[in-house]
């Protein structure tokens, strides 16, 4: 059937977003409505039209509310194909009416176990049964059924009934596939937190962090003009599990740029958890092909990007900016400085007048793109690092771990001073986030080197040294692994640092120490790694 005219329809969701306007908007245009439970209430409290589900069925809801929609009259209604004529006969001697619209979604599942108080018995409530049925029995017969999930879709079919009187093919295969991906993705996060509550019943095993079978349920934010390359197709999906300020859920404004690319999105995230790691005081990082070309931290947020900024001036034209505070007019005159110029800004918030002055002080502005995430406590835990094989996939926890007192061990003779103990926390939370092998050589609270990506840690250290130049004296080096030999540290005393941070663990950490204190340099182990590949 290529075109069905709609002449009945069945409500019922738990998301009312835009209900009254689509359930007036069927009624304007002779559509019966049905309806179960606090749908059919708020529909009818609106005055709309509108025929309770135990009065189409002859059965009342039942066993509080869990069978409702589980009945003949529904699914039959649902489900027959109108195609087939001992079908239409069947149904209607069963008396049987064939409903067109389904207008369903889902009990809120997922808000539901992100409570922090929420029971095992709340959420085992919240597993609906009766609309995946009915969405699943529509989505199998959309060849003659609409089936609406989406409050987004519901402007579209009212054009279309408006249009045409009915719905067609095309736009049913689009809703159903749609459809099938709801309940799918709905399906996943319940036996994804199943396994994860009864993972010691059934398993033995009390860890729960990574499930038996790993299941992917994203949502596509847009689709991108290209990936990594022009010649690469790419889009952006979101998992909607994450809650935390994050890429994933930034917002970008409509009164800056052009639309984010594949690279952009990429270096943006890495931006923006570097920043997430500086709480206490104002911070901005500057990311270039996926590593920090500047760090800083500063009493004001102006002097912490441009000591960012100053870090490496080359690298950061045309960088990716993420601060750690709402952007204020101070800072964005800096950002328009002379021989500046940023893709994209991603920041808590932007104070008033920001955006006007960062989209037309500088030609590049008019194309610069400025996402917003909201106010954040520091990095986020949930979620997993995943990364692709061909045939595969590789899942892991994320990389959180901050630095406790407890996991530093000072192993040089001297041990460093109030100052330089604070310094090598800047620095080693700012190489976690450099591509390993990593090295990093701050001073001041600002990024003064990095050496990232090198196949071996003394290359990494001299890159990182050559960078810094005289800002390496009396600076602190942080290393994301051990160094296997003393020869990347001999580079780094060699320079002038003073003090540097690592975590240990080579058979050659004897020799190493021993470098460290015929230069005096302060050395402390962490015994954590941050390998970033």
């Amino acid at each position: 059937m290529e075109n069905i005219a709609v002449k009945r329809a069945l409500l019922s969701v738990s998301d009312k977003t835009g209900l009254l306007d689509f359930a007036r908007a069927l009624a304007a245009r002779g559509i019966e409505l049905i309806s179960t439970g606090g749908t059919a209430k708020t529909i009818a409290e609106a005055g709309i039209p509108v025929i309770a589900i135990q009065d189409m069925t002859g059965f009342p809801e039942m066993l509080e509310g869990r069978v409702k929609t589980l009945h003949p009259k529904v699914h039959g209604g649902i489900l027959a194909d109108r195609d087939k004529p001992e079908h239409m006969a069947t149904i209607a001697e069963h008396g049987i009416a064939p409903i067109d619209l389904i207008c369903v979604n889902l009990y809120p599942f997922a808000a539901t176990v992100a409570k922090p108080d929420v029971t095992l018995e709340d959420a085992i409530e919240n597993i609906d049964i009766g609309g995946p049925a009915m969405v699943r029995s529509s989505a199998k017969n959309h060849h003659g059924v609409a089936i609406v999930v989406d409050p987004a879709d519901y402007g579209a079919i009212i054009a279309e009934l408006s249009d045409t009187d009915a719905v067609s093919l095309a736009t049913r295969k689009r809703l159903a596939a749609k459809a099938f991906a709801h309940t799918a993705a709905y399906d996943s996060m319940i036996a994804t937190y199943l396994e994860k509550q009864y993972a010691p019943e059934l398993t033995g095993s009390e860890d729960t962090t990574l499930p038996s079978t790993f299941r992917l349920s994203y949502e596509r934010v847009q689709s991108l003009r290209y990936g990594e390359n022009p010649h690469q197709k790419a889009a952006f999906y979101r998992d909607p599990a994450i809650k935390e300020p994050c890429i994933g859920n930034a917002t970008r404004r409509d009164d800056s740029g052009k639309e984010v690319s594949f690279n952009n999105l990429y270096d943006l995230d890495g931006a923006l958890e570097l920043v997430k790691e500086f709480t206490e005081k104002p911070a901005a990082a500057i990311i270039k092909h996926a590593n920090p070309c500047g760090c800083a931290m500063a009493d004001s947020l102006s002097d912490a990007f441009a000591a960012a900024r100053e870090a490496d001036t080359i690298s950061a034209f045309g960088g990716i900016l993420a601060v750690n505070r709402p952007l204020d007019l101070a800072t964005a005159e800096k950002i328009t400085g002379p021989n500046t110029f940023f893709e994209c800004i991603v920041a808590p918030g932007y104070e008033s007048g920001v955006v006007e002055h960062l989209t037309t002080k500088k030609k590049w502005g008019a194309n610069l793109r400025l996402l917003e995430v909201g106010a954040f406590s520091g990095p986020g835990k949930d979620g997993y690092l995943i990364k692709q094989v061909v045939g595969g996939l590789l899942v892991s926890t994320r990389d959180y771990r901050p630095l406790a007192a407890d996991d530093l061990v000072v192993k040089s003779q001297r041990p460093p001073t109030p100052e330089e103990l604070e310094e090598l926390g800047f620095a080693w939370r700012v190489v976690k986030h450099v591509k390993s092998n990593g090295i990093v050589i701050t001073k001041n609270k600002a990024i003064a080197g990095v050496g990232a990506g090198q196949m071996n840690r003394v290359q990494s250290v001299r890159l990182a040294v050559n960078q810094a130049g005289d800002n390496a004296k009396g600076a602190a080096l942080a290393s994301d692994a051990f160094f296997p030999f003393p020869d990347g540290p001999e580079v780094a005393a060699e320079s002038g640092v003073t003090a540097i941070i690592q975590p240990g663990g080579s058979v050659k950490d004897d020799e190493t120490i021993a470098l460290c204190d015929r230069y005096n340099i302060a050395l402390v182990f962490t015994g954590v790694r941050h390998f970033r590949h």
